[in-house]
């Protein structure tokens, strides 16, 4: 006799892509949908930053560290960082943002923080490209591109950034005084993360401290894909990848532990 097909084994092999699917759309309405201009505001918000931002320093820094255009420079260290800063931060806030569909079945945390960095991941690197983009057409400036250092300083930034705040997922929802500790930590990385200089301009007896911090590593490899005369000796890429692994193994374990407790607080 044969046995009928159970009707409920398609509903459970695509519930993960409907939860994700379903979050992602709820992120979209609930960020970028109540405001007047939507998505155009995320592209605003950060042009308009690099382009007051840039006629300040550009009063004080005539030159940059590299090249001679100082909007250019300027953009490929603060956009990797803010790529970095905006997406470990929405990351790490994914349990608390969502907290009330994780009583359904069907919605786990990794739905939830998955939700968040697709959608928020997309759309702060797409914002990246457009504002590069635009400093480079409206400067009218001739770029050499590295798509290799490019594309491997994007990627070194997902990693930290999901590694990070999966493990800020964890902090920030058991201990929510660490989101203020976050902020006020994050507050000096605007220096510390080489978006106004570069790590050959830091003193050697330093330098390895200064390296310790895997954000100039990727501010340095973004900038070797934009200028071909710069080498980005100091990056180790290896380096960036192991402290976003660590990152990322800690919290899933903590997470993995204790979602059902967090979720319920």
């Amino acid at each position: 006799m044969s046995q009928k097909p159970d009707p409920q084994i398609p509903r459970r092999r695509f519930r993960f892509f409907r939860s994700v699917s379903a979050l992602v759309l709820r992120e979209m309405t609930t960020t970028y949908g109540r405001s007047p201009g939507g998505y155009l505001w995320a592209v605003v918000e950060p042009a308009a930053g690099i382009a007051l931002l840039s006629f300040i320093f550009l009063l004080v820094v005539r030159v940059p560290a590299i090249g001679d255009n100082f909007p250019l420079f300027f953009a490929t260290g603060l956009m990797p960082f803010l790529l970095f800063l905006q997406l470990s931060n929405l990351v790490g806030m994914a349990i608390n943002y969502s907290r009330v569909f994780m009583a359904y079945p069907a919605v786990t945390f990794m739905d939830v923080i998955l939700a968040r960095f697709i959608l928020n991941g997309l759309t702060i690197l797409l914002v990246t490209v457009i504002v590069i983009t635009g400093i480079i057409v409206v400067f009218d400036l001739t770029v050499i591109l590295n798509g290799q250092a490019i594309m491997n300083a994007i990627c070194m930034t997902f990693t930290l950034a999901m590694g990070v705040g999966v493990l800020n997922c964890y902090l920030f929802t058991a201990f929510p005084v660490w989101q203020r500790a976050w902020g006020i930590l994050m507050r000096p990385m605007f220096i510390l993360a080489g978006i106004l200089f570069t790590p050959e301009f830091v003193p050697d007896r330093y330098l390895s401290y200064y390296m310790a911090n895997p954000l100039p590593h990727i501010t340095s490899e973004m900038r070797r894909g934009f200028y071909v005369t710069y080498d980005a000796v100091h990056v180790n890429s290896l380096y960036v990848y192991s402290v976003a692994l660590v990152c990322g193994a800690f919290g899933m374990l903590l997470l993995l532990r204790n979602h059902k407790d967090l979720a319920e607080l």
